[in-house]
């Protein structure tokens, strides 16, 4: 066998393609834990309900094998490679119906599941940021999912505040759900074997219905602030300030001379930014982060602004993006808005 295909015990192979970033799992071990990691109970609470299931990227039916045969599941597949689609109906009976061959990303899932359904895979690991953005736009119906992904970047959509790690991912996902890091898997349970290392995380719907904000900026601001992450939040969102000024008449003539004296008042945060990486410093056993553990030396985004110098000594302008928590976020896109 090419390390390039995965086998079956039916001696059929299915190549492994580059483009649609394929590795087979074929540790059978890791497969079912991965659909036992699943629980339906977080999708319907009635007794005896068969939940609907989606599984991204079947391949070569590593979890189909498992999933098929739990009474509580009602699968179905979207596969975009046409051999594996082939495999697929070939070897597991029932395929008719629930296979469908085609980019999950293009999908408009409210017409394949009516009402709330799960979601479990081995995602392709080249797509798995955008999977994650669809999800989010389907959050409403989507309570769970089950997922094998890159390792880091399982680490850093797991990562609290503080992490040189969490990034706009970690925000955008806990806003909206609860990230369980669940195991690691080597390189060693795929054919072929990848370059970096793979975990399983499991998604499950928190209870926030809404933001408390506008979500489209809340989106913008996480965005905008971590595409500088070493940057102050002055600095990296600068362009949302100037629109708050512009909005609010305020003369942004020294702001964008980059005047000192525009924060020259603001109180001294003790808050200590390591530059080599990224993390929390303490200082004296205080907490720095302003998260669950304590509170900054001034409330965050509280400041009353009559001028664009009386908003810029705000103590969240002098924060880095990886300190603050979702909440922080919300509300630091309200006082932006």
């Amino acid at each position: 066998m090419s390390i390039f295909a995965g086998q079956s015990d039916f001696g059929m192979e299915v190549r492994a393609k580059k483009a649609l970033g394929q590795h087979f799992l074929t540790d059978q071990k890791v497969a079912r834990a991965i659909v036992d990691a699943l629980r339906p109970s977080e999708v319907s609470r009635e007794a005896a309900t068969r939940v609907p299931v989606l599984e991204i990227g079947p391949g070569m039916g590593v979890l189909t094998q498992y999933l098929l045969e739990r009474p509580d599941v009602d699968l179905r597949l979207v596969e975009i490679d046409g051999e594996s689609v082939e495999y697929l109906l070939t070897h597991f009976s029932g395929m008719q119906g629930r296979l469908l061959q085609a980019d999950f990303l293009s999908l408009k899932l409210e017409k394949i599941f009516p009402d709330r359904f799960a979601v479990i895979g081995n995602f392709p690991y080249n797509i798995s940021s955008q999977i994650f953005f669809k999800i989010l736009d389907y959050r409403e119906r989507i309570p769970e999912v089950v997922c094998m992904i890159q390792k880091e970047v399982a680490e850093r959509i797991a990562e609290g505040p503080g992490s040189k790690t969490y990034g706009i991912l970690s925000v955008l996902l806990q806003a909206w759900y609860d990230i369980t890091y669940l195991f690691s898997v080597g390189s060693g349970c795929f054919a072929p074997p990848p370059k970096v290392e793979s975990a399983v995380i499991r998604l499950t719907r928190n209870s926030r219905t809404s933001l408390g904000c506008d979500e489209v900026l809340f989106k913008e601001v996480v965005k905008t602030a971590f595409g500088q992450r070493r940057k102050t939040l002055r600095n990296s969102l600068k362009p949302l300030i100037l629109r708050k000024a512009a909005r609010e008449g305020w003369d942004p003539s020294g702001f964008l001379s980059g005047d000192s004296r525009q924060v020259a008042e603001a109180p001294e945060l003790e808050l200590i930014l390591q530059e080599d990486d990224g993390r929390i410093g303490r200082k004296k056993g205080k907490n720095h982060g302003g998260g669950a553990e304590g509170n900054p030396t001034r409330t965050l985004c509280s400041t009353p602004a009559g001028s664009l110098g009386d908003f810029l000594t705000d103590p969240v302008f002098e924060r880095r993006p990886e300190t603050l928590s979702v909440e922080d976020f919300i509300t630091l896109t309200n006082f932006l808005s």
